[in-house]
């Protein structure tokens, strides 16, 4: 780790929020959720929204930085955020969509782990491995989340301890801003797991069907429609490992039953930049970042649609959401498609 005296006062990324936030602070509703405290430094935890503020209009919340090495993450929500409040002073479509739905934006919520170039918060924890649930069998060897210390990696925190504030402000703008609604989604954004993108959705703890499996099989469906060649793994993150603390399946539980909450995280496949650079095996950052600029501008073009199809699906929830007999019919297909072994 860095020495405190060669630490900055702060870091790009909560730069470019700042100047963001000052050039949309005309439409965006800002405040933070609290404020992390490290070394002298203090960051507030920024959170802004867009759009309607009418409670039954559908919601979308985007989010990055939970762990503070994967800067691409967060970048690619500012990226989407400064492109959003460019539009705003010319882009009439945009403002109609805006009159009917919520957009909410928190791009970095582990500021300080992400100035100190440390996956964990300044605590040494684990935001994604934070939530007090455990997993329903074994986990992964300390990747699935350990409580043996923060000296090791993916620590989850002291059994019964408060959970961490970053997390706490993770669930509070969900709460308060998403499953609140009839309809809302979430797009989370990391880096560092395998050769392919991957946008992974609940259960992380258990293998059992989320109660939303139907809506979000059509989702995949209607984005495998509009964008053929997307290139993404689409699938319940429990098809890849189970961990114990995953924020996600504890803000999914807690939402109210009578709503429809879609989760989901895009997991960048870090191993390919690595493979197109060998070299970056020996940086912390080049393990979850592409470090050449035009890589990283490539990533920041690859997954706008992702982005605007997203908000655009929120907005035309009505002609979409399956129920009745077609939804019994759209959830055996989902089971089909994601839990049924071949051949079964």
């Amino acid at each position: 780790m860095q020495a405190l005296s060669f630490l900055p006062d702060s870091f790009e990324e909560y730069e470019d929020l700042k100047t963001i936030l000052d050039a949309g602070a005309r439409w965006l509703d800002i405040r933070s959720e609290g404020e992390v405290e490290v070394r002298g430094r203090t960051f507030p935890l920024y959170v802004a929204a867009i759009g309607s503020r009418d409670p039954a209009a559908p919601g979308i919340g985007f989010f990055g930085g939970i762990h503070g090495l994967e800067r691409i993450g967060s970048q690619l929500v500012l990226d989407y955020m400064r492109a959003l409040v460019g539009r705003l002073a010319w882009d009439e479509l945009l403002l109609r969509q805006l009159e009917s739905v919520r957009i909410v934006f928190a791009p970095i919520l582990n500021p300080g782990g992400m100035w100190l170039a440390t996956r964990a918060n300044p605590n040494g924890v684990d935001l994604m491995r934070n939530a007090p649930q455990d997993a329903d069998e074994r986990v992964p060897f300390l990747a699935g989340g350990q409580r043996l210390g923060s000296w090791l990696p993916w620590y989850r925190g002291r059994r019964g301890a408060a959970m961490e504030i970053e997390a706490l402000a993770l669930l509070k703008i969900v709460d308060e801003e998403l499953t609140r609604r009839p309809l809302s989604f979430a797009l989370d954004c990391h880096s560092g797991y395998g050769w392919t993108d991957s946008i992974w959705f609940p259960y992380a703890r258990t293998r059992r069907l989320i109660r939303h499996l139907p809506e979000m099989y059509v989702l995949k469906t209607m984005f495998e429609r509009a964008h053929p060649h997307h290139g993404y793994t689409f699938e319940p993150q429990s098809h890849q490992y189970l961990l114990h603390g995953d924020l996600w399946d504890c803000a999914y539980d807690r939402a109210p039953g009578s709503n429809i909450f879609l989760p989901l995280t895009l997991e960048l496949g870090s191993w390919l930049w690595i493979k197109k650079n060998p070299r970056q095996i020996f940086s912390r950052q080049g393990m979850f970042n592409p470090l050449l600029q035009h890589r990283t501008a490539r990533v920041l073009r690859r997954h706008a649609n992702l982005f605007e199809f997203l908000t655009r699906a929120a907005y035309s929830a009505p002609r979409w959401l399956p129920e009745g007999v077609i939804r019994d019919e759209v959830l055996k297909s989902a089971i089909g498609h994601w839990y049924r072994k071949p051949g079964t």
